[in-house]
């Protein structure tokens, strides 16, 4: 039973697939190649890792939410007739169905944008998707030694391998960056995928700035877009944050 809770936002109940959902809501998307773009939102709640700086600790710290049916989601999402779609957590691919969910939503032609740390894969194989968001989790996210998730955080934080799989659909690579310590780790990790400072795959790979309001993220950002110049990677602001401050649902 704890595997179920630390892993499994989704279930079988009968013959209905179900996916356990924080929030469904539409918004500009906010980082990433993609920002500015009008987008429905489905945030699945429950995630195998515990971020220190965890924006979202409904879905992970403390996950909440209910169970929806596929169905009924794919039904909630056309009718807001964005045609994109953006399926963030928690960590969306813990679901066993979200292949099927992002089957129906390709044949409805949506637009998929899948946002995941990059730790694992559902058993049947990468979802469909048009975008694979892949958000790697550096060292500085590791939690304190006394919430009981510093062990399981670190060894589950890097997995090279389901990086390169994810890879094979359209990606971006995303980090978040609290210090110069961590642009310093995130360029010997992206070394280790193959992806070299100025070079046609950097183009790829975005840095935002760590922090919950516009104070932290001008602290970093003050350094961070001219590091991005000097390196060929992508500045990324986190825009919803100037646009509708730290608040959920937005």
């Amino acid at each position: 039973m704890r595997l179920i809770h630390e892993y499994s936002p989704s279930c079988l109940q009968g013959n209905n697939k179900v996916v356990q959902i924080a929030e469904v809501y539409s918004s500009l998307q906010g980082e990433g190649r993609l920002a500015g773009t009008p987008s429905v939102f489905v945030r699945t709640s429950g995630c195998n890792l515990r971020c220190s700086w965890c924006d979202t600790p409904f879905t992970s710290w403390k996950p909440t939410g209910r169970n929806r049916s596929v169905d009924d989601l794919v039904t909630e999402i056309l009718n807001y007739s964005l045609g994109h779609v953006v399926i963030t957590g928690g960590e969306p691919l813990l679901s066993p169905d979200i292949n099927l969910l992002c089957n129906h939503l390709k044949k409805s032609k949506q637009h998929i944008t899948i946002e995941t740390a990059a730790t694992v894969i559902p058993d049947n194989g990468p979802p469909a998707a048009n975008l694979m968001s892949l958000s790697p989790k550096l060292q500085s996210s590791t939690p304190a030694t006394e919430t009981g998730w510093q062990r399981r955080h670190e060894e589950r934080r890097r997995r090279d391998e389901i990086i390169q799989r994810l890879r094979a659909t359209p990606s971006q690579i995303k980090f978040v960056i609290d210090s110069r310590s961590d642009l310093d780790e995130a360029i010997l990790w992206l070394r280790d995928l193959g992806i070299c400072p100025q070079s046609k795959e950097a183009r790829h790979v975005y840095l935002m700035p760590q922090g919950i309001t516009l104070t932290q993220l001008q602290k970093e950002a003050d350094w961070l877009y001219l590091a991005c110049k000097s390196l060929g990677f992508q500045f990324c602001q986190r825009h919803h944050i100037s646009w509708f401050g730290n608040t959920r649902g937005t």
